[in-house]
């Protein structure tokens, strides 16, 4: 939740609107960064940066913390992509996920416990973090890194109040005065330790929010029916309903459905992939699950390979036979980097949420 108030992902810096001039005017002021180097434009989403960088208008892209030449709906396009860029930087803490291992430039990330800090959880619990131990290596924490970054392009004046990681909490704590993100009441890490973490809004004034009751534990937003737009009222953003982006056809007769495969494995395994436990609790190899009607009409058994084409690209699994899936249906766990070959390339039109769901795809017994 901290990247939604505190990075301009999706909005200006400390719950603010960059197409409101007061909101400009006050993170420069708040923030010491000149008002002109404050865009009152909205920012490109996720997919249109990488629709931009493959049509050339971007030609560098900093990627951090995250792997979308593994990730992303139609890997294939991306590796087109990754062509007509001049610069890629990638910085993680790990070195050979499938970004990193096209990029020109890795910048190695300390870990969670190798670095000082906060995060805000998606209950809106705001908690901190200590270091138990050196970054190996060259590894510095993002906060160093990007001061780093800062004073190589000229502009570390902007940031010498940024001393270290809490000095730059008190400046962003500072910004949310009066906005629904409120928490201008923390003093300090020391007082977030001490509750046991703090949810916002915790706005300054406000006794209540010193005290160590239960509904400071666990307060709930939007109980009294009051929202944060203009009105008080809720906005609902509502799209009709829509046919598939690629429904299934006599070419490609079967529907395509990805999710998480086990509790073992997580997003793109750049973690779960190094654990020596965690692999031995699920299949090493991609596998598909076809319901066992599909399975003998395909003549397939259980653990055969089998071949998944989609318009986009194939790939090959092991058969496994499972009821649960729907019949003119399959799911692949989209933990295996050869899946999103075949994903289609459509979006939600309000979050740009790309869809992995659904596609259309035929099978053949390799």
């Amino acid at each position: 939740m901290g990247s939604r108030l505190f990075s301009n992902t999706t909005s200006l810096v400390g719950g603010h609107d960059c197409a409101v001039p007061e909101h400009r005017e006050k993170v420069s002021l708040g923030l010491g960064i000149p008002l002109e180097s404050i865009n009152s434009d909205y920012s490109m989403a996720y997919d249109q940066i990488l629709a931009a960088a493959e049509s050339g208008k971007i030609k560098a892209l900093w990627i951090i913390a995250t792997n979308p030449f593994h990730s992303w709906a139609n890997s294939g396009r991306i590796a087109a992509l990754r062509e007509k860029l001049e610069f890629l930087v990638v910085q993680d803490m790990y070195h050979n996920t499938e970004s990193a291992q096209v990029a020109d430039l890795v910048l190695p990330a300390a870990g969670w416990g190798e670095k000082d800090g906060c995060f805000i959880n998606s209950e809106r619990r705001i908690g901190t973090l200590k270091a138990v131990r050196k970054a190996p290596g060259l590894a510095l924490s993002d906060f160093r890194i990007f001061r780093l970054i800062a004073n190589a392009w000229g502009c570390g004046e902007m940031f010498e109040k940024w001393t270290h990681p809490e000095a730059a909490f008190k400046l962003l704590r500072d910004l949310t005065k009066d906005r629904p993100c409120d928490i201008t009441g923390i003093d300090d890490y020391e007082m977030i330790d001490h509750l046991g973490g703090i949810q916002w809004p915790f706005p300054a004034g406000d006794e209540r929010m010193k005290t160590q009751s239960a509904n400071l534990k666990s307060r709930r937003l939007f109980e009294d029916g009051i929202y944060y737009t203009p009105n008080g009222k809720a906005k609902i953003l509502f799209s009709p309903p829509q046919e598939m982006p690629e429904p299934p056809d006599e070419e490609f007769p079967f529907i395509m459905l990805t999710g998480r495969g086990t509790s073992s494995q997580w997003h793109t395994q750049s973690r779960t992939g190094k654990s020596d436990i965690l692999k031995k609790l699920y299949p090493e190899n991609v596998y598909v699950e076809i319901h066992p009607a599909d399975a003998r009409k395909l003549n397939l058994k259980e653990g055969d390979p089998v071949h998944i084409q989609s318009r986009r690209g194939q790939i090959t699994a092991s058969a496994y036979l499972a009821p649960t899936v729907q019949q003119g249906q399959i799911f692949v766990p989209m933990h295996y980097r050869e899946m999103n070959r075949l994903t289609h390339s459509s979006f939600d039109p309000h979050s740009r949420q790309p869809n992995y769901k659904a596609c259309a795809i035929r099978l053949l017994k390799a």
